[in-house]
């Protein structure tokens, strides 16, 4: 979780962007980056599932990147094995 937070704010902070706040980062099960306009969650998967996010946020509106659906429907097909 720490690399991969890492790495987000790495790839930022080459555009001059830093976060406001970091949150969890030396736990290291769910870590919080603040950049105030976007609030970035790094979870273990344990985590995530405890918390039931698709509950809490379900009827969010939901935006897809590039190459997500693809990469989505990989992860349904080794999680169903």
């Amino acid at each position: 979780m720490q690399a991969i937070s890492d790495h987000i704010e790495a790839t930022l902070r080459e555009h001059k962007i830093r976060p406001k706040h970091i949150e969890g980062y030396q736990q290291g099960e769910w870590i919080l980056l603040d950049y105030s306009d976007v609030i970035i969650h790094v979870f273990i998967q344990e985590r995530r599932e405890a918390l039931l996010l698709e509950k809490l946020w379900g009827d969010a509106p939901r935006l897809e990147f590039p190459g997500e659906a693809a990469e989505t429907e990989e992860r349904r097909k080794i999680d169903n094995r």
